[in-house]
């Protein structure tokens, strides 16, 4: 039988593997501060350009812009990284990324002279203000792999991507306290004043580390390409499917809350996944095996599979509360899934190409949820939550396939343990 001691220790085991990784809690939180505002953009220009234009696509159009500019850039902005050392791409990205979000609250703004009705003019700015998007989050996933190894590596992914967890809960609701408070122009402002400053402060605490601009040896770009390493490519794939089927939920709670004449209550659906997922990075993020991906990416699908008889048109209307069971059930393999997946991808991408591969990831990650995103409003259409549950469900099980390819699976030969 475990005691509370017991568990209280499992549960602390990755922090006090962390700790004894030199600078590792600064980094986690320079680089958590660096992506404060990037769950709140959206909310917020949402917001702004609805008050300008009154249509809510004109902001969908100019988030997805930025969207559009994140998933280009993203695989250059990491090369260069790897070029160069991170720390100069950070300063220069952190600025223009600020002065494009800046530009946006201006020209959108309730004092702007531009023309309601040319608010596409603001569309190739967002796009620019998106290239530029400070390489926080993966520079941040690069540098485990450079100064952790084994199950200090292993708990490094997990504290982070539990605690990424906390910016998705935190940070849209600050966006809209901002917002409520001092408009969404304000707003605006404020995520471009977080972004440019995370990053410098990112860019200041990998300087003090000794992460500087100049790569360390035998890390330099070059040789084997990198869609050439084993088992790459099917990562990127997994990561694709499984952040699709994620997405395909938030967007079935909101289209399901409306149905229902309560849209706030997709902000508490949301949340309550948030926090199960959260649970699950704290618990399962402790495990001292090398983590199985295909099976914890198995337990996501299961987690969005048990939505389908508990939304219409299956249950009809649906029990929020039963949903709220079922999401924080649910959410909890998601923070160990993506933790384990980040390791994998450290694992497999060669030397002196991990921020680039880590780029290259998280324009993955945004393919897959613009195929997400009109797949689940076609479905929520025309057969209701249900229909759009399950192909988020399918989206995950595909993604579960590539994992359990072996060429996923295995340990690459540079990181397995000497005996």
């Amino acid at each position: 039988m475990r005691t509370p001691t017991g568990t209280v220790n499992r549960v602390l085991r990755p922090y006090l593997l962390l700790a004894q990784v030199p600078h590792a809690f600064t980094l986690l939180g320079a680089g958590l501060l660096a992506r404060l505002h990037q769950p709140a953009i959206n909310l917020v220009l949402t917001f702004l350009i609805a008050d300008r234009t009154g249509s809510y696509t004109a902001g969908g159009v100019i988030g997805g812009a930025i969207t559009v500019g994140q998933a280009v850039a993203g695989p250059v902005r990491g090369r260069a990284a790897d070029r160069a050392g991170p720390t100069g791409v950070l300063l220069i990205t952190g600025c223009g990324y600020g002065l494009g979000l800046f530009a946006i609250a201006f020209l959108a703004g309730p004092d702007s002279r531009l023309p309601a009705q040319w608010w596409w003019l603001l569309v190739p700015v967002a796009f620019a203000t998106g290239l530029s998007f400070p390489p926080a989050g993966q520079v941040g996933r690069a540098v485990w792999v450079r100064i952790a190894d084994g199950p200090a590596r292993q708990a490094a992914f997990a504290v982070e991507a539990t605690a990424q967890e906390l910016l998705f809960v935190v940070s849209p609701i600050l966006a809209a306290f901002v917002v409520a408070v001092q408009g969404a122009f304000a707003a605006t402002a404020w995520c471009g004043v977080i972004g440019a400053a995370g990053a410098v402060v990112f860019a200041f605490v990998l300087r003090r580390a000794g992460i500087d601009a100049v790569p360390a040896a035998g890390e330099r770009p070059g040789g084997e390409p990198l869609f050439a390493a084993r088992g790459f490519a099917l990562a990127l794939g997994f990561t694709c499917l499984m952040i699709g089927g994620v997405i395909s939920v938030d967007l079935l709670l909101v289209g399901w809350a409306r149905d229902r004449g309560t849209p706030e209550l997709a902000g508490y659906l949301a949340a309550v996944w948030a926090v199960g997922s959260l649970i699950g990075g704290l618990l399962l993020g402790a495990s001292a095996r090398r983590p199985r991906l295909w099976l914890r990416g198995a337990l996501v699908a299961a987690g969005v599979a048990v939505l389908v008889p508990v939304l219409p048109p299956v249950a009809d209307p649906g029990s929020p509360w039963l949903v709220s069971a079922v999401l924080l059930v649910g959410g909890l393999a998601i923070a160990p899934t993506f933790a384990a997946n980040n390791a994998r991808i450290g694992e497999i991408a060669p030397a002196g190409r991990r921020v680039e591969a880590f780029g290259w990831l998280a324009s993955a990650g945004m393919v897959g949820s613009a195929i997400a995103a009109p797949l689940t409003g076609a479905l929520l259409d025309a057969s209701g939550p249900a229909a759009a549950a399950a192909a988020g469900t399918a989206l995950a099980l595909a993604a579960v396939c590539l994992a359990a390819h072996p060429s996923v699976r295995t340990r690459s030969a540079e990181d397995t343990p000497v005996p």
